[in-house]
């Protein structure tokens, strides 16, 4: 198909033509792969027309500006929803490294015109990973014990639903996970010690979407 233009139907007899234009995109090395014979050589080479190779996002700073800019507009023409930035916000999305490139940034985007429509966003509203090391959230450790539940300093006895507090707790360590995985749900749920299948159904379950 890539070499001649021209298919056959499952069970037909007959070759038909075909105008059409392939393009394909990676983020692995497929030189390298092929070495390994994990790639194969001609179907690269009829790839490879016109390559163009992209740098990561993390080496593109001076992009992420307006590509922010392009991501709102397009959520203004589809959603009728205004998003702005603070100052700090947009000082933080220039300084965070994206391991999961523009489909980071898009995601979050979005993340953001959700839970501040019409609003402006500040640093605060950033998941951690974006925030400095000071507002990083405070990791409860999965050592709880009678003692330290009893700690009034640690939490307030009075109105403590720990089913409710352990579900926030896991949401979020979820949502983490997926924003440092850029939204690859098995690196996700690699990176939680868990079965690709139980992730995607917790994703489910706390709605997040993903």
């Amino acid at each position: 198909m890539l070499q001649e233009r021209v298919v056959e139907r499952v069970g037909g007899a007959n070759s038909r033509p075909i105008d059409i234009r392939v393009i394909a995109a990676t983020h692995c090395d497929l030189e390298a792969r092929i070495k390994d014979g994990r790639f194969r050589e001609d179907l690269f080479y009829r790839l490879s027309v016109f390559p163009i190779e992209i740098s990561p996002l993390r080496e593109r700073p001076d992009d992420i500006g307006p590509l922010v800019d392009e991501m709102i507009s397009r959520i203004w023409l589809t959603h009728r929803i205004r998003l702005r930035l603070a100052e700090e916000t947009r000082a933080l999305l220039c300084e965070y490294h994206w391991p999961g490139n523009v489909r980071e940034l898009s995601n979050l985007v979005e993340r953001l015109a959700v839970i501040r429509p019409n609003g402006e966003v500040q640093s605060s509203d950033l998941p951690w990973p974006l925030r400095s090391e000071e507002e990083k959230p405070v990791v409860v450790s999965s050592h709880l014990t009678i003692d330290n539940l009893q700690d009034s300093s640690v939490f307030p006895m009075s109105s403590l639903d720990l089913k409710k507090h352990l579900v926030g707790i896991e949401k979020e360590m979820i949502e983490s996970a997926l924003d440092q995985s850029g939204g690859v749900v098995q690196k996700a749920a690699e990176s939680l010690g868990m079965g690709r299948t139980t992730l995607v159904e917790k994703i489910r379950r706390h709605r997040l979407g993903a």
